[in-house]
């Protein structure tokens, strides 16, 4: 197996396409990069902006260049010397009419070739939410059109732009009543009465979107209605949905594979067998799952470890100082004391979740207990389902047809004995534990075990990432994917035993501070990690600011808007996002960031707007008061904004090098998302998928570390420069041991010293950690030394700045006299 030294992930779509890889190729390669990692490839919805609405897994999406411009882009990097991982679905398609699949169930119904490639609950009739109004209504203003449409040859039913193949039985009905012309369909379509009666002899029923959540017959991503899961269980949805990538990887064009989403299968050890199987031993994979406190990855799945999440919280343990933190959580505790406590926002986050999102699914588990338990109340089974799920501490156990890991069983254990308090009689939550530990030989069983899985993590993540992480506003750094914001950070002893494990445990894994999936890009986190240093300036500074804006707020029937916990989450955004040297045409570009930013935040909080039940009037509201924040007439403001932010700007340079420099070094491989070697200050999806300017990313010239743009240039020096060593001693990186280096002296504490050894090599990587700005040379350091074993080699190099070191004691304001980061190598 090929394993990757470092991986370059690039979002193909919008005006990244095959073309424009195969330009980047040179680029990655003089980075130091060995595999380009890409969003998925395969045919998705037309004007899709991320790739995962898959319409045709069998195809490659011609809207990034097809298979033309893929084979294109493998000859590329092959002659490149490159490898090539691919992000792949297995959990959902798009439940849209441009899938050809999708179309043909709701033609055919139950007895469509692919009705059982979704996961859907034939009881009833196929439940489609398309409706912008309820069905009674959308008839009466005479929304729904009947038409021919010759490309395809029958009838369909018009709703705007979105034609619903009718069912054979009734299309031949209705051209018996029209002959097809188009007069009389439109007369037909004005009749109510028929109508009723032709959408009775439908495969599907039309829904008012608003009714998805209670009531849906198919399993969908998340809460996402356009996403449809699949049933890749069965060996033949599998067999038909993988056959373009087992064909890529067995062509070798193909090196590694990005499973999306593993938590979203009924039973992912079969698959990942499977697909190991398919692919071979020497196919590098990974996966997309998010680790609790305490998880691991299940050790009998063939794949060399996660995508990195786990990663990012590792950062937040180091850079976030807990001292100031508590400050930081007195002050906020003080602003909106309703949201300040974690475990009550959890709780109540997810029993949204459990009661209003997820209702349908809700129902549909609480039928098949109850049919298991027939002595049951539905009440009771509800009830226990509903604590159950709210306790549950990780996103899923593993059970299928097999009995519950020890590790599964001792978290059932816990979160049964956690809903049992809440519950004032238990033998109903006793028995969904039976259930869920495959006690009883049953279908229903098999099926109930799945679904409660494939409910519990779509639970936990849009409670936690989804809900949580927008109304508990404390320090927003720390809300990131997998990170746990509401515990204190546990330092450098704990970073090096979370380093071990990963080597012990996958040292192949994905090392990542940026995603396409992370709340806020690396820089910006960086940076925000810096106000634990400096605690009372950045509070005192959002007293001011919110004083200074008061005039802004708008008074509703409800409460001011926005509200204190608003407030305090837009000026850490806003700090997060800070250009170094604003200007006009910075001003209006960070408007409309921060504007689309600030209403994904309120919908996502779900407090007084949502997604599901907008209100206009406060958005607007809160909208306003953003706008207000940067315009260039509110100059008391801007002026005061930027004076304030100026220490934890760099502060946050030195952060961001600091994370950068151990994640390209520290167990795991590092993943470089598109633009973060240079600086990445993008928020949320949207916002990080904006088109790179690789010119100023790709920037060359050599600067001294305090001249601007320093940080940017540094950091793509040091990418450069240790990937290019991490290609020339691989079996260094990806098998040496890891040792914690002692550190002596006064700031001990401050420093993060590591290193990686192989045989006779060894490199050493030593960082700054919550060092202030404003003294960070030789006074800071004082007596400050790190203790390098002479073992490890009599005389070292620093990679990045030449400098000759000889093993022993070497001070703190030795190392980091030229670069604020360090990195020795064996000297040859």
């Amino acid at each position: 197996m090929r394993v990757p030294t470092s991986s370059y992930r690039l979002q193909c779509r919008g005006d990244v396409t095959f073309d424009r890889a195969c330009e980047l190729v040179p680029y990655l390669q003089d980075l130091g990069i060995s595999h380009l990692y890409l969003s998925p490839i395969f045919t998705a919805t037309k004007g899709s902006t991320h790739g995962y609405d898959i319409t045709d897994p069998n195809g490659i999406d011609p809207a990034i260049g097809g298979r033309k411009g893929f084979d294109m882009l493998t000859a590329s990097l092959q002659r490149a010397g490159l490898g090539l991982i691919v992000d792949i679905v297995p959990n959902h398609m798009a439940a849209s009419l441009e899938n050809g699949w999708w179309r043909d169930v709701l033609r055919h119904g139950p007895k469509s070739i692919y009705a059982g490639h979704f996961d859907i609950d034939w009881s009833e009739k196929l439940t489609l939410p398309w409706l912008g109004k309820p069905r009674e209504e959308a008839l009466a203003a005479g929304e729904l059109q009947l038409c021919y449409d010759p490309t395809v040859g029958h009838l369909q039913l018009a709703h705007f732009d979105n034609c619903f193949p009718l069912s054979e039985g009734s299309a031949q009905f209705v051209m018996a009543q029209t002959g097809g012309d188009a007069g009389r369909l439109q007369a037909f379509s004005r009749d109510v009465a028929k109508m009723k009666e032709l959408l009775q002899e439908q495969h599907w029923q039309l829904l008012y979107w608003k009714d998805a959540a209670r009531h849906l017959n198919y399993r969908r991503f998340f809460e996402v209605a356009g996403l449809v899961g699949i049933r890749v269980e069965d060996e033949r949805v599998f067999e038909d949905t993988h056959r373009l990538t087992i064909e890529l990887v067995r062509s070798g064009q193909v090196q590694g594979l990005r499973i999306d989403h593993i938590d979203g299968l009924a039973d992912p050890k079969t698959y990942l067998e499977r697909l190991r199987r398919a692919v071979g031993a020497d196919t590098f994979i990974v996966v997309e799952k998010i680790l609790g406190s305490g998880e691991t990855l299940p050790t009998d799945w063939p794949v060399l470890g996660t995508t990195g999440y786990e990663f990012i919280s590792a950062m937040a343990d180091l850079f976030v100082a807990d001292e100031g933190l508590q400050k930081i959580e007195a002050a906020y505790a003080t602003v909106d004391n309703e949201h300040s406590d974690f475990a009550t926002g959890l709780r109540n986050a997810k029993l949204l979740m459990v009661e209003r999102n997820f209702a349908g699914e809700m129902a549909r588990l609480t039928r098949l207990g109850k049919s298991i338990f027939p002595r049951a109340s539905g009440a009771e089974v509800s009830s226990a389902l509903r604590e159950l799920l709210v306790a549950f501490p990780v996103y899923r156990t593993y059970g299928y047809r097999r009995a519950l890991s020890a590790a599964d069983d001792a978290v059932l254990c816990m979160a049964i004995e956690k809903a049992r308090a809440r519950l004032p009689a238990a033998d109903a939550l006793d028995a969904i534990g039976s259930l869920l530990r495959g006690e009883i030989a049953d279908d229903r069983v098999v099926e109930f075990r799945a679904r409660f899985q494939q409910l519990s993590g779509p639970v936990m993540a849009k409670a936690v990432e989804d809900t949580l992480f927008y109304r508990y506003n404390r320090l927003i750094a720390m809300n990131e994917v997998g990170g746990e914001p509401a515990k204190p950070p546990r330092g450098v002893a704990a970073f090096h035993q979370a380093m071990a494990d990963r080597l012990q445990r996958q040292p192949y894994g994905l090392s990542a501070t940026s995603t396409h999936d992370t709340k806020r890009g690396e820089d910006a986190r960086a940076r925000l990690y810096s106000l634990s240093l400096h605690p009372d300036v950045w509070i005192d500074g959002v007293a001011r600011w919110r004083a200074l804006n008061a005039t802004f707020r708008t008074d509703l029937a409800d409460g001011p808007a926005p509200e204190p916990n608003i407030e305090w989450m837009l000026y850490q955004t806003l700090a997060g996002i800070w250009p170094d040297d604003i200007g006009q045409s910075d001003t209006d570009e960070l408007k409309d960031r921060f504007s689309a930013f600030v209403l994904k935040a309120i919908r996502e909080a779900k407090l007084r707007t949502d997604w599901m039940e907008e209100r206009p009037e406060y958005e607007k509201a809160v909208l306003e008061y953003a706008a207000a924040l940067l315009s260039l007439q509110n100059t008391d403001f801007l002026s005061d904004f930027r004076k304030t932010l100026q220490p934890f700007i760099k502060l946050g340079y030195l952060n961001g090098l600091s994370q950068l420099l151990t994640k390209l070094t520290a167990p795991g491989i590092p993943d470089i998302y598109q633009g973060a070697e240079g600086l990445d200050f993008s928020m949320v999806d949207p916002d990080n998928r904006r088109p790179i300017d690789y010119r100023a990313a790709g920037a060359a010239q050599v600067l001294s570390p305090f001249e601007k743009p320093w940080a940017t240039s540094l950091k793509r020096q040091i990418i450069r420069s240790v990937l290019r060593h991490r290609n020339n001693h691989p079996q260094l990186f990806l098998e040496g041991s890891y040792h914690p280096l002692e550190v002596k002296g006064q700031r001990s504490d401050n420093l993060v010293a590591f290193a990686r050894v192989h045989h006779q090599e060894a490199a050493i990587t030593i960082v700054p950690r919550l060092v202030d700005a404003a003294g960070t040379g030789a006074d800071f350091w004082e007596n400050t030394a790190v203790s390098i074993p002479p073992r490890l080699g009599g005389q070292m190099r620093d990679l990045l700045t030449g400098q000759l070191l000889v093993a022993g004691d070497i001070s703190a304001a030795q190392l980091f006299e030229e670069l604020p980061v360090s990195f020795l190598v064996t000297s040859n």
